[in-house]
């Protein structure tokens, strides 16, 4: 029986430089989620969201799982909840969170967990991990994402292969499909989502936070309305920025040009 509190089954860890590593604490259950623990992930991202120390958030999983799902002891009170509740919602806080969020996967993520790995905008993975789409076996209706975004990134036919099977898709599988950026050894995970982090800490916060809200409001439209979208987006950036902010941004980038080790033919 898991004795934990429940204060301890989502652990927050914010540290200086601006990254944040919300850990999903239930290793002896493999890390299935129970509805308080939803809750508990939920505001965790509302809050890091909210947070101007934060620049990045690393989510994983302790001990042999990244998460199992959700803890079918307590179906009911889950998926009668979680489908309108937005507020306890832990993916619906995740696609608000306009921080970058790299996910660091390792072991299992299965069906919520799989959901969840889906509503991170990096992965890591560690080699062998094996994500699971189980609503089909279980009976149960997918209600966050995983039937419509995995379509969209590995192609409709291996989507449709991997949710109707219930079969595995190993790390290294999903890697040579685009759903998993690295595949790493286990002792390397979390040293591979901090390495992804601090490149993106270098780069212009402001741009990263825009950024990542093009890239992922343009993905909802069709291509047409997706480049409309950026163009919209250019013009009200460059707009909105006063001589003194235009001539500081060619300072920057004529002092980053300066530094370069030059070239010999």
């Amino acid at each position: 029986m898991d004795r934990s509190a429940p204060e301890e089954l989502i652990l927050v860890n914010r540290e200086p430089g601006g990254i944040a590593y919300v850990t999903i604490n239930r290793p002896k259950l493999l890390n299935s989620l129970t509805k308080p623990m939803m809750t508990d992930l939920a505001r965790a991202f509302k809050s890091l969201d909210a947070d101007d120390s934060v620049r990045v958030i690393v989510l994983s999983g302790s001990g042999r799982a990244f998460c199992s799902g959700v803890d079918l002891t307590a179906a009911e009170e889950v998926f009668k909840g979680d489908v309108k509740d937005v507020e306890a919602d832990p993916v619906a806080q995740m696609e608000r969170c306009k921080k970058p969020i790299i996910g660091a996967v390792g072991g299992f993520a299965v069906t919520a967990g799989f959901e969840i790995a889906l509503a991170c905008d990096i992965l890591i993975a560690s080699k062998g991990t094996k994500f699971m789409d189980t609503h089909a076996r279980f009976g149960i209706f997918p209600s966050w994402g995983l039937s419509q975004k995995l379509s969209r990134i590995i192609g409709p036919n291996k989507a449709r292969e991997v949710s109707l099977t219930a079969m595995p898709l190993l790390a290294e599988q999903a890697e040579r499909l685009g759903f998993v950026n690295h595949v790493v050894e286990g002792s390397e995970l979390l040293k591979k989502a901090r390495q992804v982090a601090e490149a993106i800490i270098k780069n212009n916060q402001d741009m990263v936070l825009r950024y990542k809200s093009v890239i992922n409001d343009g993905l909802k439209l069709d291509l047409g309305h997706a480049l409309a979208l950026e163009k919209e987006r250019a013009h009200e950036y460059y707009n909105g920025m006063t001589e003194e902010q235009f001539k500081k941004m060619q300072e920057f980038i004529a002092g980053r040009g300066s530094n370069k080790p030059s070239s010999k033919l």
